[in-house]
């Protein structure tokens, strides 16, 4: 039973797989009936003509227009005021001014504009150089009123020129104040003492030279004395020359020989007088008178025998005191000429070392009155009409229009007044990163706002140099571009801006992009259709814009008109 069961089982099971095979079987295709079913209809050409056309690549974007960038105007403290004058008055927003006009006034004083590239950072006066005075006389001679050298120094001319100028707009020129008439007077003062003090030291030096040749004179005439006084000596130094070369003094010899001789002359009378003195002695006829008197001859002998000898030591004394006195005034004589030599020197480079002195001193106060008398001058030539740094304003360029006012009515004339901008229109905007790169300075731009109905054109004034400045976020780059003259009033207007950044400067031949395939080994062509004939054409491909592509033939010959294929329609089969 059990076998049966299974028997019946088996052929069920085979049965069942059976009949599945042969529905499996029935749902099977060959690929050929598959790529029968499911081949595409007969696919049709789409068809376009070539064109002449010009082709450009262009950027577009958005930007606001407004006036030229606003500029500050500020008024500089000036040094000839003790404190700021007080805004009298200030003009309307929107107020045009052009060179030489009033922007505002200040404690009865006017602040004028010009035009020149250097900002005003001092007080222009007479004999100040510079290039805001070459700027300043640029302004007066546009203005009418100066005809001199356009030169940077603030001469006599510049000065009556802004005083005509001032006088021309009604205004008082600003002269010397107290304080530079003051500082005049006390620089005249040391001028004055200057020159005095060089006139004294000039009278030194003429004192001095003649010091000096009074100290030469006296040198000479000491010496010439001195000289005289050792040719004095010439006979004691002569003598003792002598004696040095005998080695004995002449006129102490002299003496002892005189002295020798007077002995014996009194020796020799003594015996004369002795001898007679004993034969009347021995003679008795003799009296005794003749005794006495041959007695007192032989005593006047020995007295003068005496007397010799006294004389002879005395002269000897005197020729022995006379050779030491000679030695001692030819010892002065000498000393008293190297004195004389010496003391005249002394005199002689004393007066020189003052004549030099007086010479410095005079040197000094000549110096001293030329920077004075220098000083003096510069001081007169700054004495005429000067402006005041607060009391003119240089713009680079001119007319302004006020865009904003900061300064208010008694409020102090410093810093930052009011705010201008000129009268060319600008348009503020931005490029994405990816073009920000195409656009460059000078090129040109359509400016248009088809709602508004505006057209203008303008040119790229400047592209910043990275992203995210002037108020543009960090995937942009800021441009400027500045307005054509247009008669339409586009201040704070939204336009669109339109860049060509690429053109082909002329009508190509061109096709749409879709037209143009690769082949296999990558060259460019186009499908044209010759008389219901589809042949491919060789080209080379140009600038592609706006959907088009310029195209050239490498062979053969494209012409407008012709047929190009732009791609394929399918046509369904049978219906």
């Amino acid at each position: 039973m059990n076998r049966m069961n299974v028997l019946y089982l088996v052929l069920a099971t085979v049965a069942g797989a059976a009949a599945g095979a042969w529905v499996v079987g029935s749902q099977i295709s060959s690929p050929a009936e598959v790529a029968a079913r499911t081949a595409p209809p007969t696919a049709s050409p789409i068809l376009v003509p070539i064109e002449k056309r010009v082709l450009s690549t262009d950027v577009v974007t958005r930007g606001t227009v407004r006036f030229g960038l606003p500029q500050p105007i500020s008024i500089v403290p000036s040094a000839l005021k003790p404190a700021p004058g007080l805004i009298a008055t200030v003009p309307l927003l929107n107020a045009r001014f052009a060179e030489g006009d009033v922007i505002v006034t200040a404690s009865g004083r006017p602040v004028f504009l010009f035009q020149g590239p250097a900002p005003t950072y001092r007080d222009l006066a007479p004999n100040v150089h510079g290039e805001d005075v070459r700027q300043l006389k640029q302004a007066l001679q546009r203005l009418g009123v100066y005809s001199g050298p356009i030169d940077d120094m603030y001469d006599q001319k510049t000065s009556d020129a802004v005083a005509a100028w001032y006088k021309k707009k009604g205004w008082e020129p600003f002269g010397p104040t107290r304080d530079q008439m003051a500082a005049l007077k006390t620089i005249e003062r040391e001028s004055s003492d200057a020159v005095r003090a060089r006139i004294a030291a000039e009278s030194g030096v003429t004192t001095a030279t003649q010091a000096v040749t009074a100290a030469r004179a006296a040198a000479y005439q000491g010496n010439q004395a001195a000289a005289l006084e050792r040719a004095t000596r010439s006979d004691d130094r002569r003598r003792l020359d002598e004696m040095r070369d005998s080695g004995k003094p002449l006129t102490l010899e002299s003496e002892r020989a005189r002295a020798t001789h007077a002995e014996s002359v009194a020796a020799a009378d003594i015996a004369v007088q002795t001898a007679e003195q004993a034969l009347i002695a021995l003679d008795p006829r003799q009296s005794e008178t003749a005794r006495a008197a041959a007695n007192a001859k032989l005593e006047m002998a020995k007295a003068a025998r005496r007397r010799a000898q006294l004389e002879s030591e005395v002269a000897m004394q005197t020729a022995e005191r006379e050779v030491a006195l000679a030695t001692e005034r030819i010892r002065l004589a000498d000393a008293a000429t190297a004195a004389a030599a010496r003391e005249g020197e002394r005199a002689v480079r004393a007066a020189l070392e003052a004549q030099k002195l007086a010479e410095y001193d005079l040197k000094l106060a000549t110096q001293r009155a030329e920077q004075a008398t220098a000083e003096y001058d510069l001081a007169k030539k700054r004495l005429g009409v000067q402006i005041p740094a607060d009391e003119i304003v240089f713009l680079p360029s001119l007319p302004v229009r006020v865009q904003e006012i900061s300064a208010a009515v008694g409020a102090p004339a410093t810093g930052t007044v009011m705010s201008v901008t000129d009268f060319r229109l600008a348009v503020d905007s931005g490029l994405p990163l990816d073009t920000a790169q195409l656009v460059k300075p000078g090129m040109k731009v359509s400016i248009d706002e088809p709602a508004l109905g505006i057209k203008a054109t303008g040119v790229v004034a400047m592209v910043a140099a990275s992203p995210g400045t002037r108020g543009v976020d960090g995937f942009h780059f800021y441009f400027e571009t500045r307005v054509d003259d247009t008669p339409v009033p586009l201040d704070r207007v939204s336009v669109r801006l339109t860049i060509p950044v690429k053109s082909t400067q002329g009508e190509v031949t061109a096709v749409p992009v879709s037209a143009l395939s690769l082949s296999v080994d990558g060259v460019s062509r186009v499908q044209i259709d010759n008389n219901g004939v589809l042949e491919y054409v060789t080209v080379k491909p140009g600038l592609s814009a706006g959907g088009f592509v310029e195209i050239t033939a490498v062979e053969g010959k494209l012409a407008p008109g012709q047929l190009v294929v732009v791609g394929y329609k399918n046509v369904e089969q049978g219906s």
